[in-house]
């Protein structure tokens, strides 16, 4: 592990790195503890290499605040990151980063003040267009792919992202549920300051949380009595002092007067001298199954099943990149014709129909990033076999062939394709009431997914699969297919590429369990799904 604390010194570091590499950076200001762990350990995962950011930010502390006495442990964060496997810590002084005491003119970043002037941004002026501005210069000195940022601090995050939206920085901002210690207490390098007593008190604040959320589970979704609830729990310990107790859209923060889709209640309070916050996500939406795995493992078969037996939607994410690959070949566009291909996907729509004859309904979201790209269900009959459409025309067998499997991958592994049609999936995703099944599903379609499954089977297994489907598919008996060997060397391609692509590699979510589809049929496979949903998730709600 590198310790630099200088830009030159940190940009020829990463100027040496394979520019195939993704790179993740982990923005702290230091003094480190199990949520930024859990940062490091999802950067890990899914990044090939990680930058630990260690600055206390002048920028974001009022002249009251405790800038002085911020804790700080380089020595000790230092060690923790290195046990993480952290490739590189990033410690500049203010100087370095061009905001010390020398430094006369400087220019900030100021977010929109809707999002700035509301929870904390009421009593901490300037903060937020502190955390912005170093945010933003550090995503120009390090040039990540992703970087990520805990949920404990919503309204940072909400603001971030709304920051990378606007000033187009092709970042990937990747938010992290918080972390708490066992009496529900979100860590923080704050609760340092809390004496034992305090800490116990403190844990009211999540206590008061989880009251709201059950009030929500139970239909009250109006902010007088999700606030009420909240106060009624936390009011009962009387050195917790509420600042502040607020229902607000989890994305733009702005007041809401009851919850439609989803709200973020955020609350701050002093505890003794010590200033927390904590917040949770309340969400009216039915549950999502996310199956991944590798090619063959039987996914879009099992997952089709699963939908048809829980009355849930499938949603076939798998058929959405065939069947842009499927246009982009009759369209002659070469494969490494990324701009041209995502001209094609903005303005193509993709159709899934279930339904049999009548009129369905029809339920239509478009990406947010532009374009008229669209996905439409229409949901009459979900439990049948779904027909694709592309821009009207049905390709739901063209999309099998030897050629769109062949291509497939690579038009998947495109970020600018696979940013389009993860839009559209998450808007679907909204709702929830659906399975869903790929290869990062569960780790980046849906990461909040209620039950995550991970299918797998040997390369062997998977090959008489694939062979038995395409003697099925066979139209000609003289058609030559592929061997065995053939497709247990495509399989292992594959395999390889999906694992190794540059955007969202096939991975296993850590809270994913894991399914050997060897020897086991389709019935048996989807009983056992169907098992871990009615224990776990029904057995949660």
């Amino acid at each position: 592990m590198h310790l630099y604390k200088t830009i030159a010194a940190l940009q020829t570091y990463l100027r040496q790195q394979s520019p195939s590499e993704v790179l993740a950076l982990v923005p702290t200001m230091g003094s480190l503890h199990g949520g930024h762990l859990r940062l490091i350990e999802l950067a890990r995962q899914q990044n090939d290499r990680v930058v630990v950011s260690i600055f206390v930010n002048p920028l974001q502390f009022g002249p009251n605040e405790d800038l002085a006495t911020y804790p700080r442990n380089l020595e000790g964060d230092w060690e923790l990151c290195q046990q993480a496997g952290v490739d590189v810590v990033f410690a500049p002084t203010p100087e370095v980063m061009g905001i010390g005491a020398g430094s006369r003119a400087q220019t900030l970043v100021i977010p929109p003040e809707s999002m700035t002037s509301v929870l904390c941004g009421q009593t901490r002026t300037g903060h937020f267009q502190g955390v912005a501005t170093i945010v933003t210069k550090l995503f120009n000195v390090v040039r990540p792919h992703r970087a990520y940022f805990g949920q404990k601090d919503a309204q940072q995050l909400a603001i971030i992202r709304q920051l990378v939206k606007d000033l187009n920085l092709g970042v990937e901002i990747i938010g992290v549920p918080t972390v708490r210690e066992a009496s529900g207490l979100a860590m923080s390098s704050r609760n340092q300051y809390l004496s034992g007593q305090e800490r116990e008190q403190a844990s009211v604040l999540y206590r008061g949380l989880q009251g709201a959320e059950q009030a929500f589970k139970n239909g009250d979704r109006t902010r007088e009595g999700l606030i009420g609830t909240f106060e009624a729990i936390a009011q009962t310990m009387p050195n917790v002092q509420i600042e502040y107790a607020d229902l607000v859209d989890p994305q733009t923060l702005e007041p809401l007067q009851a919850i439609a889709d989803e709200g973020l209640l955020s609350v701050a309070a002093r505890v003794g001298s010590t200033r927390l916050i904590d917040n949770i996500i309340l969400r009216d939406r039915r549950p999502i199954i996310a199956i991944d795995g590798p090619a063959g493992a039987g996914k879009s078969t099992i997952a089709r099943q699963v939908a048809q037996n829980l009355g849930l939607l499938y949603l076939d994410t798998g058929a959405m990149y065939r069947a842009v690959t499927w246009l982009v070949q009759q369209a002659g566009i070469a494969l490494t014709d990324e701009p041209a291909i995502l001209e094609l996907v903005s303005d193509c729509e993709i159709r899934f129909d279930s339904s049999l004859g009548g009129s369905p309904s029809e339920k239509v979201y478009s990406g947010s990033a532009g374009g008229s790209g669209r996905v439409t269900y229409l949901e009459k009959g979900i439990g049948n076999p779904s027909q694709i459409f592309i821009n009207n025309q049905n390709v739901t067998e063209a999309i099998r062939s030897l050629e769109v499997t062949s291509q497939v991958s690579a038009i998947a592994s495109l970020g600018a394709v696979r940013q389009k049609l993860v839009e559209q999936q998450r808007l679907w995703g909204k709702q929830g009431g659906l399975v869903a099944e790929g290869r990062d599903i569960g780790t980046h379609v849906f990461p909040d997914a209620d039950l995550k499954i991970f299918l797998t089977a040997s390369v062997e297994e998977r090959a008489k699969r694939r062979q038995r489907d395409y003697f099925a598919q066979s139209s000609h008996a003289s058609q030559t297919l592929p061997s065995t060997e053939q497709l247990e060397q495509a399989i292992r391609q594959r395999d390889y590429t999906d694992s190794n692509r540059e955007i969202a590699p096939l991975q296993k979510s850590p809270e994913a369990i894991e399914i050997i589809t060897d020897n086991l049929s389709i019935k048996e496979v989807t009983h056992k799904i169907i098992a871990l949903y009615e224990s776990t998730v029904l057995s949660l709600n």
